[in-house]
């Protein structure tokens, strides 16, 4: 059994309860048993936190086999295989497009609830939302794609205001709404697109998958990607009630095995987990927001709690790209795509000098690096 443990059982490196915990983690988020095909480590991380759009596909890329650049996550928006929204925590994450719609099922009335004071005070209401829906089904009904601009164009011409952030907001209801989600990417000269075109979601997506039981489903899901973990981890990520997550996690308990009891019960999937591959790097870069340490209640088993406000989240909700050797957080890095600047060198910040090499670090930032300027 490995037992949960406390922040400060994690001294040491390499040895004990913290680092086994860690290495479990690193195969479940499929750092150490990477999947063969970006669609196959998508549909295994479910959700994957992307509103830095680069982010997420580097979080999608980092955890796939071989070689895998920008151009093959891109290929799999292009396939219908992966689409983009905001599943949960008002978030956008890259998910599965079968998936969409029944997280969503589970998610979007609690996310519609939470974005009310906003609506107030855009002066959006049902009928305004109803309105927009209405002007957005008529341009990308019959396999249209439009860009946000062109979206926003689309609603000016029905009557509906999209000025300062009530366009953004419109865009938001709709897709938790199930009409829209984001799905191919709009190309860009000189560097990585930032943007994605609109589709019809009941379009787009031609066979949705249809879990018996999407609660409990959703629960294993995340065990899956994210275990060993409990339902408070659970109840953060997927910003569901904890008496809620406890349920989902008594209605899957035939599908788990309990490994840690403290301060509550810990799981991981039954039945085969991923292989590990021992050619998988011990050091990578991961992105912002990355899930590996943004998708627990407690992130000091991922990192030592001196170095939680280096990463965030910050003042302004910023959390940083990281690098991890071995399952440690032992630095952030920063790089920037835009045109001209994105095959410029990563630049990393260690916290400490000795949990990982030069040459570690180095190939880390290169493996990136090539991803971002395929």
């Amino acid at each position: 059994m490995i037992r949960t443990p406390s922040p400060a059982a994690g001294a040491s490196r390499g040895t004990g309860p913290v680092s086994a915990l860690r290495s479990e983690r690193l195969r479940s988020h499929r750092l150490s048993a990477p999947a063969s095909t970006v669609a196959e480590a998508a549909r295994h991380m479910l959700a994957t936190q992307g509103q830095e759009f680069w982010g997420g596909r580097w979080a999608i890329a980092a955890r796939t086999t071989g070689r895998t650049t920008i151009r093959d996550v891109d290929a799999a928006f292009e396939r219908g295989e992966i689409v983009r929204s905001w599943t949960m925590r008002g978030t956008i994450h890259v998910i599965p497009a079968e998936d969409l719609a029944w997280v969503l099922s589970i998610t979007a009335e609690r996310q519609h609830r939470q974005a009310a004071a906003v609506h107030r005070a855009e002066r959006i209401d049902a009928s305004e939302v109803d309105r927009a829906e209405t002007a957005v089904r008529a341009a990308l009904g019959g396999g249209n794609r439009l860009a946000r601009k062109e979206i926003f164009e689309v609603l000016e011409q029905a009557g509906v205001s999209t000025v300062k952030q009530r366009g953004y907001h419109l865009l938001v209801a709709m897709s938790l709404r199930g009409v829209i989600c984001q799905g191919p990417v709009v190309p860009r000269e000189s560097g990585p697109s930032r943007e994605q075109y609109f589709v019809l979601l009941d379009e787009w997506v031609r066979e949705p998958a249809t879990p018996a039981d999407p609660l409990s489903e959703y629960f294993v899901r995340y065990i899956a990607s994210h275990g060993p973990a409990g339902a408070r981890d659970f109840a953060w990520w997927s910003s569901l009630p904890l008496g809620t997550a406890r349920t989902a996690a008594e209605a899957a308990s035939d599908r788990l095995l309990v490994v840690g009891d403290e301060p509550e019960p810990q799981y991981v999937v039954a039945g085969a987990r991923p292989r590990r591959n021992p050619a998988a790097p011990e050091v990578v870069a991961l992105p912002p927001f990355e899930e590996y340490y943004i998708s627990y209640a407690d992130r000091t088993v991922a990192c030592a709690p001196e170095f939680l406000t280096a990463i965030g989240p910050s003042m302004n909700g910023i959390v940083r790209p990281i690098i991890v050797a071995r399952g440690e957080i032992v630095g952030v890095w920063t790089h920037s795509v835009a045109v001209g600047r994105h095959a410029d060198d990563p630049v990393p910040e260690l916290f400490t000098t000795d949990a990982a090499t030069d040459a570690e670090v180095a190939a880390a930032l290169d493996r990136y690096r090539d991803f971002i300027t395929a």
